[in-house]
């Protein structure tokens, strides 16, 4: 929508093509129905939230970023607020507005909307696109944008049609991985007897062992991962970060886990993954251990099961105590120095094997793409066809949740709109240049 309209906007005749029969869709469900649409964070932080691939983004970013959206959003009315960590919302929490606001932009712009038309290749003569094919027949133009979108949320029409189109004009599509994903464990029994769990300050590391090879001293005190302005830690860590997270009946959610699955997705093609959970981590293992001392002493004839509650959420304690072997009713004062330090390793370092992540469908974004080696960052024009443009999650961008999925489609949306508007201006005599749409 961003890139039709733009293209519109600077003189060109747009035929929008959209599979399903209503447009948005993708928006409609972002940030819980109340669209993420980006974040408050500086450029430098922005860039880092995509990892290595973020320098692509500059120039679409000073091209068009968060201020130009914003300031797009309230000429049609959808007035913006900031959130926890830099999120931008529209105040009315809708994301429905969202989606009026780009739809007016069309209609003023002219565009021609075709909708429940689903395309089915990219026509092309001498390296040069000629035009669009789709189940109902053939569109010329002498440019095309392709903003087909991902292969996350299939219901939304982002079933990878996209990848398969680019691929077969020549383009390399870097591996479709799912990204901000929940993962599947292998210890299912565990999982089941602790859903619906939520943690928060807690510490979740994945290191590439299994999860009885895992040095818990490794466990950095600090976050690392893309966006973290950490550096890579050193292996077997493969990342590591505070906050929240959830236990499932299939494994881990939550916040921490989404922003951590695509590391551990990656490096599961390299080997045993597994997570060391500190349920403690604003204490070390020594203040731990003495909070352990005091507690079992003060409380000294309450159960073990008892003593536990106040350590960790209810429905945790039976299976930490199931663990380590010790009887959930085993009177505080009886426990010795290595059943407290059997509690203390459970309480620092809960361990889980990763199976899998869900399948794509689950997942958040599609990570992987159409390499961005064979598209000008300049223009997001094909350095293989002349007239091809792309843009938002059908390139090889993606990043952590907070806005930043967003403000990436709608910069690179805005760019190769306006350069494919330029380009196609630019192959019309000069008589017909820049007509009304």
């Amino acid at each position: 929508m961003m890139a039709a309209g733009r293209a519109a906007e600077m003189g060109a005749h747009v035929t929008l093509l959209e599979r399903s029969g209503k447009l948005g869709q993708k928006i409609l469900v972002s940030g819980k129905t109340r669209c993420n649409l980006t974040n408050a964070k500086d450029l430098d932080h922005f860039i880092s939230m995509y990892g290595q691939n973020g320098r692509f983004l500059y120039r679409a970013f000073h091209h068009f970023f968060r201020e130009d959206l914003i300031a797009f959003l309230h000429r049609y009315r959808v007035e913006t607020k900031i959130e926890r960590g830099g999120r931008v919302f529209p105040v009315s929490d809708k994301a429905e507005d969202v989606v009026s606001a780009f739809e007016k932009y069309l209609i003023d712009n002219g565009v021609e909307i075709c909708r429940q038309t689903r395309v089915t290749g990219i026509e092309t003569r001498n390296k040069q696109v000629t035009g669009v094919l789709t189940a109902d027949g053939k569109f010329r133009a002498g440019t095309v944008i392709l903003a087909a979108g991902g292969s996350t949320y299939p219901a939304t029409g982002s079933t990878g049609d996209g990848y398969t189109m680019a691929a077969a004009l020549g383009h390399t599509i870097i591996k479709l991985r799912p990204s901000l994903v929940p993962l599947v464990v292998s210890e299912i029994p565990l999982a089941k007897s602790l859903q619906g769990v939520s943690l928060r300050n807690i510490r979740l590391t994945a290191f590439q062992c299994r999860a009885d090879e895992i040095d818990p001293s490794l466990a950095p005190d600090h976050d690392t991962g893309r966006g973290s302005g950490e550096r890579r830690p050193r292996p077997p860590v493969i990342e590591s970060r505070m906050g929240e997270m959830m236990i499932t009946h299939f494994g881990i959610g939550g916040p921490i886990t989404l922003l951590m699955s695509l590391a551990i997705v990656d490096a599961l093609r390299r080997g045993p993954v597994s997570v060391s959970i500190d349920l403690k981590a604003a204490l070390d293992r020594g203040e731990l251990r003495k909070r352990l001392q005091r507690d079992f002493d003060r409380f000294s004839k309450k159960a073990c099961r008892n003593i536990m509650s106040g350590l960790v959420p209810a429905k945790m304690v039976d299976p930490l105590l199931l663990m380590t072997g010790i009887p959930p009713d085993k009177p505080g004062c009886q426990l010795n120095a290595e059943e407290r330090e059997k509690l203390l390793e459970q309480l620092k370092s809960l361990r889980f094997n990763i199976k899998q992540p869900l399948p794509m469908s689950s997942a958040i974004v599609t990570a992987g793409g159409i390499s961005l080696k064979e598209i000008d960052p300049q223009t997001m024009a094909s350095r293989k066809l002349k007239g091809l443009y792309f843009c938002g999650e059908v390139i090889d961008i993606d990043a952590d949740t907070g806005g930043y999925n967003l403000q990436a489609a709608f910069s690179t949306g805005f760019l190769a709109g306006e350069q494919a508007a330029v380009y196609v201006n630019s192959r019309l005599p000069a008589s017909d240049r820049h007509m009304d749409p």
